[in-house]
């Protein structure tokens, strides 16, 4: 790294996982209503203080930021402005009413513009990512399915939605929203059986320094609970959280875990 490197961490195992991949202990925040799960912010950001926050930052040395981890859009609320972010607050509102890869994009041009380098969580713990292969036996449609999972996640892409979604039997039979993977796998019926997939890439054109997709060993558990067969992932763009209780859950389960080229 070329510098300090500061967290903006929100909720899930992800800000954990990568501050433990990091050499130097990074500087945590945490946006103002959004405590992560597992580390103890050495700052809250306020919105409405941002301007200060970026500047706090330089003083700390920061040259490095990354995002990770879950956060609700925050709501502006204008009387606690301070004169340092005031000549952001066209951008601020601007973001607040785009959907969220257009907020992500006006936050990251805010912070680049600062003078920090934002990187994605995959570029600080390139560790949490997997390389093309299968873990498990491939079901016999998985071809087919994970075809149709490229062609929905670009309509998805196109309008702004979730990154993944339930394929059975050349069907899409659930679509992520703002509630999640997880919401999504706990809504569908259990079943005994085990046909269908969890299809999970990153959107066409999203910049992939922030909102990465990920799955962990509770996405696994979901999965089987609702009887799908597998879990397809693109190769390189989705961040797999413990690894090797992944590779357990999946034996116990009896799913597979195909990380795969996206096609189209």
């Amino acid at each position: 790294m070329a510098g300090r490197l500061a967290l903006i961490a929100g909720r899930g195992a992800l800000p954990g996982a990568v501050a433990a991949a990091v050499a130097d202990a990074p500087l945590v925040c945490a946006l103002d209503g959004n405590p992560p799960d597992v580390l103890r912010p050495d700052r809250v950001i306020q919105l409405e203080k941002l301007g200060s926050f970026l500047k706090w930052l330089k003083r700390q040395g920061v040259s490095e930021l990354c995002l990770c981890g879950g956060v609700d859009r925050p709501s502006l609320r204008w009387w606690r402005l301070d004169l340092a972010t005031l000549a952001l607050l066209p951008r601020i509102r601007r973001a607040l009413s785009r959907g969220d890869d257009g907020a992500l994009r006006i936050a990251l041009d805010l912070f680049e513009e600062a003078g920090f380098r934002v990187l994605g969580a995959h570029e600080v713990a390139p560790e949490l990512l997997m390389a093309p292969g299968t873990i498990g036996a491939r079901s016999a449609d998985s071809d087919a399915l994970a075809a149709l999972g490229d062609h929905v996640s670009t309509e998805q892409g196109r309008a702004d939605l979730g990154q993944s979604c339930v394929l059975r039997a050349g069907q899409v039979v659930a679509r992520e929203t703002d509630s999640g993977t997880d919401a999504m796998l706990a809504e569908l019926p259990q079943s005994e059986g085990r046909d269908g997939i969890l299809y999970k890439a990153p959107k066409p054109g999203q910049d992939r320094r922030v909102d990465l997709p990920t799955i962990g060993p509770k996405t696994v558990m979901g999965a089987a609970r609702a009887g799908l067969a597998g879990i397809v992932i693109e190769a390189g763009g989705v961040i797999v959280l413990d690894q090797p209780e992944v590779t357990q859950r999946l034996a116990e389960t009896g799913l597979f875990l195909w990380s795969r080229e996206r096609q189209g």
